[in-house]
């Protein structure tokens, strides 16, 4: 199913029994609500974990001097980047040295490959956690919708859980890292 900002946040407040919402602009006090939190709870969900359906690589190629006494250079971030998860160079996704400061990234590595989470459509959510997503915005819908402070106790707590059974499901879907550099094996083998 193609899921849409709007659908989502109709069947966070199905689950609180209230109205679902055709626009966040239809004038509803549920609307408002979503609107002012939507954007919000999303970017913080997909930033949390690293979610393998949101992860990219880019090439940032075009640096800037960094003007910095740590870092060489300074790449800008691209416009879809929520957070970095790793950096590196000669086309390998890690191992270079970086730190992020607002929109940029510096290092000492002129061209960069970045791995990334991006801000992604919602149409491209997996089922799961589309699940987790509706669930944490009912839980952070409840109060100020339902003035339920116990009703939204209850919610955080089944988000939790679906939060971790999303976990779970995005984690098999792709061959466990392995360790690549473990001194103790080395020290015993060699």
């Amino acid at each position: 199913m193609a899921y849409s900002d709007v659908d989502l946040c109709s069947q966070a407040l199905v689950r609180l029994g209230a109205a679902p919402i055709g626009s966040f602009a239809d004038g509803s006090a549920e609307a408002t609500v979503a609107f002012r939190l939507y954007g919000l709870v999303r970017d913080g969900l997909v930033s949390a974990h690293p979610w393998s359906f949101s992860i990219a690589q880019a090439a940032l190629s075009e640096p800037a001097p960094a003007g910095s006494a740590d870092f060489a250079w300074r790449h800008m971030l691209p416009a879809d980047c929520l957070r970095v998860i790793s950096a590196g160079s000669d086309r390998r996704g890690r191992g270079a040295e970086y730190r992020v400061l607002g929109p940029a990234l510096f290092t000492d590595e002129r061209a960069v490959t970045l791995t990334y989470q991006r801000r992604m459509p919602e149409s491209d959510y997996p089922a799961f956690f589309a699940a987790a997503l509706v669930a944490r915005l009912a839980a952070e819908f409840c109060l100020p919708v339902t003035e339920s402070a116990s009703r939204a106790e209850v919610l955080r707590r089944a988000a939790d859980l679906e939060l971790r059974q999303a976990r779970l499901v995005d984690s098999q879907q792709s061959t466990p890292r392995r360790f690549e550099d473990f001194t103790l094996i080395e020290a015993r083998l060699g």
